[in-house]
């Protein structure tokens, strides 16, 4: 059978390239977003027929219903409930309205039309489980007879060297079972069953060991040794740069990336330490004591770090739109149009390609 899909914000085009490249045979047939320039970064590397720039609290069952898709996809804004927003406020954030709106309005009169579709996937910031959204949702996907999987899942499991984890609730239709799952409960996996074992953070054994997840280095660009424009201000680490994760390239982790890299120093990602030669701990000891002390030229004591961002191609690949450098050239289109700021804005809210792939493949898997 061939599948038909639908991408509800869509962004930059994760859920599309992850279905794209699963062993799941169709295709997107349309998606979704209302923001601009996620819509023509789409429009750039998957055509102008498929994605549609609109308020998604507008879609309705007709029109969804006409599409006769077998898949939905969904990446709703995590805003309403993540960690890292001491005003959240689940759903009664606005930003929350349109999710609801599809699954509460929308999805139960396709199931009175039969028009419903048969698979569902939705990723979210983790945090969403404990949300009474998510306990909503559950309700109204098992009323309406849907089965339900619930999964938290970081890329560090699969071997890519990005900590960013992240809820995905599945769901069946048809009395469709899920594979190799025999606890019909409400729990939260924190592994596809049938691969591997439960996620065990390496950092939390006595004697961690990430040997099983690649180099940082692999994901960077070939001229590793330019910084650029991607070289941290002056005024922006003599005032936050003991907040920065700074990692090397022989790094087999960094932090989660968001949409406020390189405007916020603490929690919106790593950044680059090119000289591994040098201790960074010393060499911060140092600088600061000679900025406590006065020094107005402190901070070039810095320098030989050599401390720069990540560039938007390097997060492309450890989001895993594209492979990591040696295994092919780069096929993502960035149009000229869209700022870099801007790019660091749209990776800050997409989804990892791998993680969702294999997602994917489970869901449809008998």
């Amino acid at each position: 059978m061939t599948i038909r899909a639908i991408e509800f914000y869509c962004g930059i085009g994760g859920l599309h390239k992850a279905f794209e490249t699963s062993n799941v045979s169709g295709s997107v047939v349309c998606a979704y977003d209302w923001d601009q320039s996620s819509c023509h970064v789409y429009e750039t590397n998957y055509g102008t027929e498929i994605v549609k720039q609109i308020d998604i609290t507008k879609l309705t069952a007709s029109g969804l219903g006409s599409l006769d898709a077998q898949l939905w996809l969904l990446s709703p804004s995590c805003q309403p409930y993540t960690v890292l927003n001491p005003e959240a406020k689940g759903a009664a954030d606005p930003r929350a309205k349109s999710f609801i709106h599809l699954m509460e309005v929308v999805l139960p009169e396709l199931v009175k039309m039969k028009q419903h579709p048969s698979h569902l996937l939705v990723e979210n910031v983790a945090g969403f489980e404990t949300s009474t959204t998510r306990t909503n949702i559950l309700q109204i996907l098992q009323g309406l007879g849907y089965n339900t999987f619930e999964i938290l899942l970081t890329p560090l499991q699969f071997g890519i060297p990005n900590s960013r984890l992240r809820y995905y609730l599945l769901a069946k239709s048809d009395d469709q079972l899920f594979a190799d799952v025999h606890d019909t409960s409400n729990i939260v996996w924190r592994h596809i069953p049938g691969q591997g074992v439960e996620w065990e953070d390496p950092r939390s054994r006595s004697q961690g060991c990430d040997l099983g997840i690649r180099q940082v280095r692999e994901y960077l660009d070939v001229d590793t040794e330019e910084l650029g424009p991607y070289t941290i201000p002056d005024r922006v680490l003599e005032k936050w740069g003991r907040l920065f994760d700074i990692i090397l390239p022989s790094s087999r982790r960094s932090c989660c990336f968001t949409r406020g890299y390189t405007k916020m120093a603490e929690r919106a990602g790593s950044v680059l330490q090119l000289n591994e030669l040098l201790d960074t701990t010393k060499t911060f000891d140092q600088f600061l004591a000679k900025q406590q002390a006065g020094d107005p030229n402190a901070v070039r004591l810095l320098d030989e770090l050599k401390l720069r961002y990540f560039t938007p191609n390097e997060l492309l690949r450890l989001f895993c739109f594209e492979p990591p450098i040696s295994e092919g050239p780069q096929t993502f289109k960035w149009p000229d149009s869209v700022s870099t700021k801007t790019r660091y804005k749209l990776m800050g809210n997409s989804v990892n390609v791998h993680v969702v792939r294999e997602l994917i493949r489970y869901l449809f898997k008998e």
